[in-house]
Formats: C-alpha cells, structure tokens, sequence
C-alpha cells in the first residue's frame, strides 16, 4: 500500500481511486476515512456524504510528487471550484492537513 509523506514524514496510507466507477463513488456511503483517498480530479463534490472531509488540489510532478494548490475544509453536500491547473486531489478526514500541516505550496509524495 501507498503512502503520503510530507516533508520526510508519513501521513497516511494512499487509496487510490483508480478506475472510473471508484473516482464517482469516492468516499461515498463512509463514515469515516482511514487514510487519504489520491483521485484523478480538478473538483469534487460531497453531495450525499456524511462526513466534512479536507481536501487537497494538487499538481503532479512527476515521480509520485505532487505541488499543493489549494486545501479546502469541505462540508456535506458541498461542491469545490475547479482548480485548473492542479489535476488530482487528496481526500482525508476533517482536520487532517492543518493537523499534519499542509499547506499551498507544499510538496507531498506518493511512496
């Protein structure tokens, strides 16, 4: 299993969201998130989640790196603006990036 380091530290483990059916069901019908879901995205949506989630609009890099953009704290029934330039999104339990202290600008990898 993956994992997202920043800044030589491991976070959480990587769910990745690969196929097109995984992408549009996401963290649908959770309760909770164990890690972070990485998604092929430039927006997302929490209509019909339970739960506030962090996002994280990131540009990749190449080599399982990937430039933050933009973190969002996300409330049920929410939808983000696209973020034109970042093209795959980090999803974790509310809190999580101010609590591992993510930020714009920041460069998180993919192990």
């Amino acid at each position: 299993m993956p994992w997202l380091v920043h800044d030589g530290e491991v976070l959480a483990s990587v769910e990745v969201a690969s196929t097109r059916a995984e992408r549009r069901r996401g963290l649908l019908g959770r309760d909770s998130v164990d890690g972070v879901m990485q998604l092929s995205a430039r927006s997302v949506h929490t209509i019909g989640m339970r739960m506030p989630i962090d996002v994280a609009a990131c540009v990749p890099l190449g080599g399982g790196r990937f430039r933050v953009e933009r973190v969002m704290d996300l409330q049920p029934w929410r939808i983000t603006r696209p973020s034109w330039r970042a093209s795959v999104v980090f999803e974790a339990e509310a809190g999580a990036f101010r609590r591992w202290g993510v930020e714009a600008g920041d460069e998180l990898v993919v192990r």
